[in-house]
């Protein structure tokens, strides 16, 4: 039997400019703050001899490795993140960045969540990513909308009872780029959620 498995798809590249402003604030304590700490710590460690049963010199070795690892995770996402500063041009239908409160009709509460991108769902409570199965289920639909989705625990059935979007200032930063509302000129490529607009040729379109 072949040992092989296709890739995992790739995951979403919108975020929201206080998730990316997250990333950056990471990767610069990592790379100039904790790295160059760990650094020291195994130099001093490994001038005490035997390395071999330097338990500190271990960890330190191991801890770099790990930050190593997250530094280039995160250089790489920055680069290909696409920040959504704007709400959408139809604020009636859930797409990225919307607040969204459901009833459960097994026994009618209510459960309000918010569709970001996968880079931030542990940023707040209630923080669903655009990808998981409650996410691709809710984009595009418009209040009181069913929706069924397939979770551990079984199907489970929804009804949108309201949709919001916060008021987000315009958010500029390196190593991103930001998909903006319509006629809104464009600083990067033009990428750009459905509902939100982006430039072909130069020109002005909306996405549906």
């Amino acid at each position: 039997m072949s040992r092989y498995r296709p890739p995992p798809p790739p995951s979403s590249p919108y975020i929201t400019p206080e998730g990316a402003e997250r990333l950056r604030r990471e990767l610069d304590k990592l790379w100039r703050v904790e790295r160059p700490q760990v650094t020291r710590a195994v130099a001093e460690a490994a001038a005490q001899g035997d390395r071999s049963e330097n338990a500190e010199y271990t960890y330190g070795k191991r801890r770099l490795r790990e930050i190593d690892s997250r530094v280039r995770h995160l250089r790489k996402r920055l680069e290909v993140l696409v920040v959504v500063s704007q709400p959408p041009a139809d604020p009636e239908r859930v797409y990225f960045g919307a607040w969204v409160t459901l009833e459960m009709e097994q026994d009618d509460r209510d459960t309000r969540y918010r569709i970001v991108g996968p880079d931030e769902i542990d940023r707040e409570p209630g923080y669903v990513s655009m990808d998981s199965p409650l996410g691709r289920a809710l984009l595009g639909r418009r209040r009181d909308d069913q929706v069924s989705v397939e979770l551990p625990g079984g199907v489970r059935r929804f009804v949108i009872v309201e949709i919001e979007y916060a008021s987000t200032a315009p958010h500029r930063g390196k190593g991103v780029q930001h998909a903006t509302r319509p006629g809104a000129p464009r600083s990067d490529r033009g990428s750009s959620l459905p509902g939100l607009a982006a430039e072909t040729n130069g020109k002005p379109r909306t996405n549906s």
